[in-house]
């Protein structure tokens, strides 16, 4: 287990301004945050890869600028618009080849409540996303996310017992306290199926703040980690109004580099 760190953490500053300013911060594991469209052109993404190699720094994972808008793309009613949306994300995942990451992070349906899409055609069509990016060697990993399809973790169980070895899953503990929902219940949820976690804190009246700035109970996440035999990171993901300067970080990585200290000492034990 490996401590990293998203580029949204600086948003809105632009990503390649954020990986330099996290490269000299010595963090050398990565989520990027695509922001438009032009940051998928084979030009763009050749330079981030050499500032990556020019430090031996890893990417991985991709985020979509896109997810508010996958609801529109894959879930609605608009049958061709699907077929242009899984064209379009093809760019996503030649980028990540290019950049040696190995999941896409997907948030999927919002304003799930007011649509019309069952959830036997969401999971039709999640499928045709994961085995499209399987073709490109990428994991389209469905993370937990406020206000989608995903906030719940019975639909997420639902999920993973009906698509099986045909499914992942991203686990962010602020994305389940602001869906006022267990986070524990959550990570469980996802069991063997969870491949990337977006760590952060939080604390009464404030649902996302830096690791260890908070009351997330760690220890009892480690533990859930550990029974489900998870194999991947820790990302660091905060927006940027929930701290205050870049140094910052600098505690929080501390903080999370314990933790994967602590996992790697329960899985030995």
């Amino acid at each position: 287990m490996r401590t990293g760190i998203s580029t949204a953490c600086l948003y809105p500053m632009e990503i390649e301004k954020s990986l330099d300013l996290l490269l000299s911060m010595d963090f050398r594991l990565f989520e990027l945050f695509i922001n438009t469209s032009s940051e998928l052109d084979p030009a763009f993404v050749r330079m981030l890869r050499t500032r990556l190699e020019e430090t031996g720094a890893q990417v991985k994972s991709l985020h979509p600028f896109t997810s508010g808008f996958e609801g529109t793309l894959f879930f609605s009613e608009y049958l061709r618009r699907v077929e242009d949306g899984l064209e379009f994300y093809k760019r996503y995942f030649e980028a990540a080849g290019m950049l040696g990451a190995k999941l896409l992070v997907l948030h999927g349906q919002r304003g799930y409540r007011e649509g019309k899409i069952t959830e036997e055609e969401y999971l039709e069509r999640y499928l045709r996303l994961y085995r499209l990016g399987q073709r490109f060697g990428i994991a389209v990993a469905q993370e937990n996310v406020n206000q989608f399809r995903s906030e719940d973790p019975e639909f997420i169980a639902r999920m993973r017992g009906q698509l099986g070895e045909e499914c992942a899953f991203v686990f962010d503990i602020k994305q389940a306290v602001r869906a006022g929902k267990d986070p524990f219940a959550m990570c469980r949820a996802m069991g063997e199926r969870l491949i990337h976690v977006h760590i952060n804190d939080n604390a009464p009246g404030a649902d996302c703040l830096l690791p260890g700035c908070g009351t997330m109970a760690y220890e009892k996440l480690l533990d859930l980690l550990r029974d489900s035999s998870y194999a991947g990171d820790l990302i660091i993901e905060v927006y940027r109004k929930n701290f205050g300067e870049p140094h910052e970080l600098f505690a929080a990585r501390e903080r999370v580099e314990s933790l994967c200290r602590s996992f790697s000492e329960r899985v030995s034990g």
